[in-house]
Parts: C-alpha cells; structure tokens; sequence
C-alpha cells in the first residue's frame, strides 16, 4: 500500500468575495500520476500556487509527507466575507515560503515558462542545483566549497544527460525550441531532488507529436527518479494515457475524482466540459 505524499484538508482560497478553490480535499499516493483538471477558471492553478507556497489559504491545510506545510483559518474582516463551503475551524497558522517548500522536496514548473533566458542550459539547472548547498556565504566567497561545487556541476552533467538535453548544456536557454524549454524547465525542477513534481500545463503549446513525447518522458523521469507526480493539463489526451487519478475542478469546486475511465463517463465532467444544460 502506497503511503500518501500529499494532501490537502478543507483548501479554501478566497480572494476579496471570490472563493477561487473551495473545500478541495485531495490526496496524493506516492508513486503515482495524480491530475488535477478542470475548465478554464476553475481554480486548478490557484490551488497549485497555494500548495507550494505562493499564496496563504483563507481557509484549511496542506500536509506534505505528514507535516503540515499550510494552515489558516479565516481571521480579521475574512471571518465576515468568508464565503467558502466548509466552515471547519482550523486553529493554527502555518506558513512556509517557496523556498523553504522546495528544500522540503517540492517541486514545479508554470504555465508560462520562466527559464533564465540569457544563460546556459547547463547554467539554468546548476543554479536550482544551489538550493541543496552546504557550504555558508563565507565558503562560498573564499572558494572553500570548491568540491561541493564540483560535485553540483557533475550532477548538473548527468541529469541533462538523463533528460536529453546533454548536447545543449552550453546553449542559451532562448535558443532552444519551444518543446526543449519545457523539458529544461522540467530538468531544472528535478535539479532541487525533489519527491513530488507538480505539472503546471506542460503539454501547453506543444504539438500533438511533442505531447506523445512529453507523456512518456514524465512516465520515464517518474521512474528513474522515483517521484510522484501531480499535474494539471488541458491535453486530455495526455491526461488519460498517464494518470492513475484524476480530480476535477469547475468554480473552484471538486466535481468528481476517479479513474480516468470513471472522470470520462461522469455526467457531472461532461457537463463542465461540455455546457449540456441540466434538464
């Protein structure tokens, strides 16, 4: 039995008088492909941006290898505005920064790609690399670091090597077609060791035959890396040959979660999707 990786408890995000995820409540089995879909709107980034940090939840807790990572509850004027579905009290507040998250072994890319443009390949997977350093500002001036420094730049060789990417280390990151940055943006995710990989819309923009590619690479890079994954994607296509789970998202609201037969055949998915009016 596969522990879990990740879950979220009562995931309420309420900006001003608009709930954009409410009450979602999921879990992540190590190991697996989880996605997480929905329409346009629907509040599946949102939810991605308050998991790793980005923003604080109005309402609930994020718990990461069963540690709470995010909690809050609403406070001050959001106690009288507060418009999200579960009214559970949460009673701590917990908050982590982005940083401290992925140190944590947390990962993700964006729906925009956000590469270093002007360096290096290489260069762009090394800096995420420097998330894991030792050695403090002093070392690190006087050059006292010189062998965790060299054991970064080999590691940075080999994981461009496993991703496909080892002939372009010293070109720019601009420089590389669209589908390539998405798998750097990707090798740089996996440069912080992380043991969940969130996915935002990596297949965006790609062509049907660089999404055939992407959906085994992921399965590929989950298996060498041992990582479980959590992915939001419009190419349904993708999203059925790879997940083990599916949740899906419409107003911010979990409409079904199942098997990516069960999401496909739920009258609930279709009429989201689809805008078949209720009778």
């Amino acid at each position: 039995m596969n522990g879990i990786v990740l879950k979220t408890e009562h995931l309420t995000m309420q900006f001003g008088g608009v709930v954009a995820v409410d009450d979602l409540n999921i879990e992540i089995p190590q190991g697996h492909i989880t996605a997480l879909i929905g329409p346009n709107g629907a509040g599946k980034t949102t939810a991605f941006n308050v998991i790793t940090g980005g923003y604080m939840p109005t309402n609930g807790r994020v718990v990461f290898h069963d540690k709470v990572i995010g909690e809050n509850h609403p406070r001050s004027k959001m106690k009288k505005i507060y418009n999200g579905s579960d009214r559970t009290t949460f009673h701590h507040q917990v908050v982590n920064t982005p940083d401290k998250i992925t140190r944590l072994g947390m990962a993700r890319t964006f729906q925009n790609i956000r590469l270093f443009k002007e360096l290096s390949v290489f260069e762009n997977v090394l800096i995420a690399k420097h998330c894991r350093i030792k050695a403090g500002m002093l070392s690190a001036t006087f050059r006292l670091n010189h062998v965790e420094e060299r054991t970064m730049r080999e590691q940075t060789q080999e994981l461009l090597k496993t991703v496909g990417l080892a002939d372009l280390a010293r070109e720019k990151a601009s420089s590389l077609p669209y589908g390539k940055q998405r798998r750097l943006e990707i090798a740089r995710a996996l440069a912080t060791s992380p043991s969940l990989l969130l996915l935002d819309e990596p297949a965006a923009g790609m062509n049907p035959k660089e999404t055939e590619e992407l959906a085994q690479f992921i399965i590929d890079i989950k298996d060498s890396f041992n990582l479980t994954v959590f992915l939001i994607e419009h190419h349904m296509n993708l999203v059925m040959d790879i997940s083990d789970k599916i949740y899906v998202l419409d107003y911010g609201k979990t409409i079904a979660m199942g098997t990516p037969k069960e999401v496909q055949n739920d009258p609930a998915v279709i009429r989201a999707y689809l805008g078949v009016e209720d009778e």
